[in-house]
């Protein structure tokens, strides 16, 4: 029997995605000392830029914030696919030697503290066997969804299709459909990628949506910045262009919260320049809310739009009554006839992964907590996560936790202190939806996540400059964080 000791690291990094690897990066650079590990429950790193095959995937957001702060992003192309985030991840943790730091195919499934102890004990599967380390922080670098299961609707007769049922979270090797007749169902971000990418070979693409989402398009290559490069070198130039960007992003946010129906006229006159004469962009394009209630969806060049033009794709507004064994029947009645049907709905939330939570032997309950920052949780000691903005780059929300982070332990290394609490103790403080977000998949599992507060430092923010001064600079002993 063995009885000898945990392992214990420093720092517990849970994720070996895109925050996970900036987290270590940036925690190794202001500590070069100090130990850690990365437990990843998949085989390979890279989250979702590994988990998702689907065709065509590729980034919402451009790539001169969807990078790292810290390493330029010098490829071409501003919207870059899939495979090329996978590589600059990939190799952002091999040149930092990060990747020498990850356990492949540890599940964590249980954190529990303890006060007295000063420590984390953690308690991951592998394989059939159980592992146990500690940590003095734990930093939950999950995303915000389940790897193992996207989400499909219950939809009447599915059993019955004589075809290909597909979720784009679980893309099969080797799915073929040049020439077959495609639907996809859904209108995010994942179904406007699929659609023009399989319209290069299928028969046709039909797009099948219950309402429209605001589409936008913009250039896949940012050629003033590609010249800039070669001009005044790669870090330079990724400066300017991240500043660039994120100042775009920030104006076409408040704009659209500020003055909606200038934006949504702007949005109609781009779209009527795409699209063929006539075009009933009312019905297709046109959304019941206002830009940026929900995240607007980005195509690279107009390649939706170009599609629909050539007449190898279609968008039709509808709701889809029943699976036939040839299709699907519509509520106006209209039939779809279909080789593979693509189910582009949505995914499931997941807060941390699915680790149970304990302080000195109680469970902790998420929707009980309020989040600190919107990267801690109050009455949880020495534990913060990462969640990314919803309107805007994930990335630049991660590089200031991870910034927050190494500041923290900064503090508390000069102070001799072990323990650090965000703890709440104004009653005035009132709790509202961690993500102010209206999309269904939000929607849907949002009560099972820890709550914001009505003002910080309780309330989660979606400004990357406001973040940027308060994360960087602002006071780290403020009237809510305890030390010990």
């Amino acid at each position: 029997m063995n009885t000898s000791a945990p392992e214990h690291v420093d720092v517990l990094i849970v994720g070996a995605g895109l925050s996970g690897i900036g987290a270590a990066h940036h925690l190794q650079e202001a500590f070069p000392g100090r130990s850690y590990a990365i437990l990843e429950s998949r085989d390979t790193l890279g989250g979702t830029w590994d988990l998702f095959r689907y065709p065509g995937v590729r980034s919402d957001s451009d790539m001169q914030t969807l990078g790292y702060r810290f390493r330029p992003w010098t490829g071409d192309q501003a919207i870059a696919d899939g495979p090329a985030i996978l590589d600059y991840v990939r190799d952002t943790a091999a040149d930092a030697g990060i990747d020498r730091r990850i356990r492949y195919g540890h599940k964590v499934v249980h954190a529990a503290w303890s006060t007295t102890e000063r420590r984390w004990t953690v308690t991951a599967r592998r394989g059939d066997d159980t592992v146990t380390l500690t940590s003095r922080f734990l930093y939950a670098c999950t995303g915000y969804y389940r790897y193992d299961e996207g989400f499909t609707p219950e939809f009447e007769g599915i059993g019955s299709f004589r075809g290909t049922v597909v979720h784009p979270q679980h893309w099969p090797d080797g799915l073929d459909t040049a020439g077959k007749k495609v639907v996809v169902i859904g209108s995010g971000a994942t179904a406007v990628t699929l659609v023009p990418s399989l319209a290069a070979d299928a028969e046709h693409v039909t797009m099948v949506q219950r309402s429209p989402t605001y589409i936008a398009s913009l250039p896949s290559r940012d050629r003033a910045i590609n010249r800039m490069r070669r001009l005044v070198g790669p870090r330079i130039a990724y400066r300017i262009a991240r500043a660039k960007n994120v100042a775009f992003s920030i104006t076409t946010y408040q704009l659209s919260q500020r003055q909606p129906a200038l934006v949504k006229k702007f949005l109609r006159k781009a779209q009527e320049r795409q699209l063929p004469a006539g075009y009933d962009i009312d019905t297709h394009f046109t959304p019941r809310y206002d830009p940026w209630d929900q995240r607007m969806c980005l195509v690279p060049d107009g390649d939706l739009f170009r599609a629909i033009r050539r007449g190898t794709a279609s968008i039709v507004t509808d709701r889809i009554t029943r699976f036939t064994e040839t299709g699907l029947v519509l509520e106006s009645g209209a039939e779809l006839d279909a080789d593979v049907i693509v189910t582009a709905t949505g995914l499931n939330l997941l807060a941390f992964g699915g680790v149970a939570l304990t302080v000195d032997g109680s469970p902790v309950s998420l929707p009980d907590t309020l989040a600190y920052k919107g990267m801690m949780l109050g009455g949880v000691p020495n534990f913060v996560f990462t969640i990314g903005y919803t309107n805007a780059s994930w990335t630049l929300k991660a590089d200031l936790v991870a910034e927050y982070f190494c500041r923290l332990l900064a503090r508390m290394d000069r102070n001799g202190e072990s323990m650090c609490v965000p703890v709440n103790d104004d009653p005035t403080v009132t709790t509202r939806p961690l993500l102010d977000f209206e999309a269904g998949y939000v929607q849907r599992s949002l009560h099972l996540f820890p709550k914001a507060g009505s003002r910080a430092p309780w309330r989660l923010g979606m400004s990357y400059l406001h973040d940027a001064v308060t994360l960087r600079h602002g006071r780290l002993d403020d009237e809510a964080m305890r030390f010990d």
